[in-house]
């Protein structure tokens, strides 16, 4: 790719440096901003869209209303009380799933290198079916469970592929290779469980966001609160590691300690919402390489990703409710099909440009 500046001869617009009062410098490309900006007002639009969804369709204005504090007691209960929780969680999801993935491709310089591909979904799946099926227990429990799975699936991916440092394509290889195995294992998990908990574990394992209320938004709300800052905090020092670590500890990055914290953030930010919102597959693959590919620019792509899977996770619930007649799917469904034809189409080009 062609370097960006004055002398650039590239069509897309040129970055330009942006002095903050405290002092800093910031390097802003007119196309991400543009783009982060369409990808919010997007995800906002279909959040209200979606809202005024249901059994009682609501307009979009009296959503608009309801949600200024302007509707009818009707209208509060079904919006604020239904529905906007509901629309929150998939939101946050959807940001998280997608920032984690674009750490996730940074990390491993390998667009397959996401949660869905490295198991890490299989493994918060692991620990909920853990807590389905050995205890029966809560719907809090669940996500406990899955939470703490995620975190020991990431630990052990982080340990195994460590040699003097972790890099690409053995951390996708190993990744693959848990995903493996906590597959099995969640197949072994439900062939053990009774009818009733396999009933509950196979709804779980399909991702949805029925029935989610406050009680799941105030912690994704807070995790996501304290993990994107720093995620973004780090975002120069994770550019410069995809010129390789050599070049990123000249740079003054060192680039082992951003690696893990990063990767600690991402692994957080995906079992947060897999806890939430159950295994929503392909989110976190599919929205870092759509905004790379509407912003043009080099890099992570840290904040067009994150708004692009919010935007992505309430369009397909939006779908999943309004497109399949009376019925309606969970959201995993849509976005396990979506994200299984992305996954395919990229697949073939990355082999005709002969680089897997």
């Amino acid at each position: 790719m062609k370097p960006r500046g004055a002398g650039a001869t590239g069509s897309g617009p040129v970055p330009r440096a942006v002095r903050t009062p405290g002092g800093l410098s910031l390097r802003l490309d007119p196309r991400s901003v543009l783009v982060v900006a369409l990808l919010a007002l997007a995800a906002l639009a279909a959040s209200v869209v979606l809202i005024g969804t249901g059994d009682f369709p609501i307009s979009t204005g009296d959503v608009l209303k309801t949600l200024l504090g302007d509707g009818t007691a009707g209208q509060e209960f079904i919006v604020n009380d239904l529905r906007l929780p509901r629309v929150l969680v998939g939101l946050l999801v959807g940001a998280a799933l997608g920032l984690g993935g674009a750490v996730f491709q940074a990390v491993s310089r390998n667009p397959l290198g996401s949660p869905d591909v490295l198991g890490l979904g299989q493994g918060a799946t692991a620990g909920a079916l853990v807590v389905i099926v050995l205890t029966s227990g809560s719907a809090r429990e669940i996500a406990l469970g899955a939470l703490v799975g995620g975190l020991a699936t990431g630990a052990a991916i982080y340990l195994l592929a460590w040699k003097r440092g972790v890099h690409g394509y053995r951390l996708v290889l190993v990744g693959i290779g848990v995903a493996a195995i906590a597959t099995a294992v969640n197949g072994y998990l439900i062939t053990k469980a009774d009818f009733v908990d396999a009933a509950r574990a196979v709804v779980w394992m399909t991702g949805s966001l029925d029935g989610r209320d406050w009680a799941q938004v105030w912690p994704l709300l807070i995790l996501c609160a304290l993990l994107v800052p720093l995620v973004l905090a780090n975002a120069r020092g994770l550019r410069m590691m995809e010129m390789g670590d050599d070049v990123s500890n000249a740079l003054g990055v060192r680039a082992e300690r951003v690696r893990l914290l990063l990767m600690v953030c991402a692994v957080l930010l995906t079992a947060s919402a897999t806890a939430a919102a159950g295994p929503v597959a392909f989110v976190a693959l599919t929205a870092p390489q759509l905004a790379r590919r509407l912003t043009r620019a080099p890099g992570p792509n840290l904040l067009p990703s994150l708004f692009m899977g919010a935007a992505l996770l309430v369009t397909a619930d939006w779908a999943s409710q309004r497109l399949f007649g009376d019925g309606q799917l969970p959201v995993g469904v849509v976005t396990g099909v979506v994200g299984g034809v992305y996954l395919l189409w990229l697949l073939v080009s990355e082999r005709r440009a002969g680089r897997i």
